[in-house]
């Protein structure tokens, strides 16, 4: 997932949840946020 920047990793997390997508998906994103050491608490800055 190295392609995603870490700002849109975090809004594609938030997405997913709000969302209710797939427990799969969101569990894959959350491993990313783990692996790049990311907070995925961290608010938002969306336009």
């Amino acid at each position: 997932m190295g392609i995603l920047s870490d700002e849109v990793l975090v809004d594609a997390y938030h997405s997913a949840i709000l969302f209710n997508l797939e427990p799969e998906f969101i569990r894959l994103l959350n491993e990313e946020l783990l692996r790049r050491e990311l907070n995925p608490d961290i608010s938002r800055i969306t336009a």
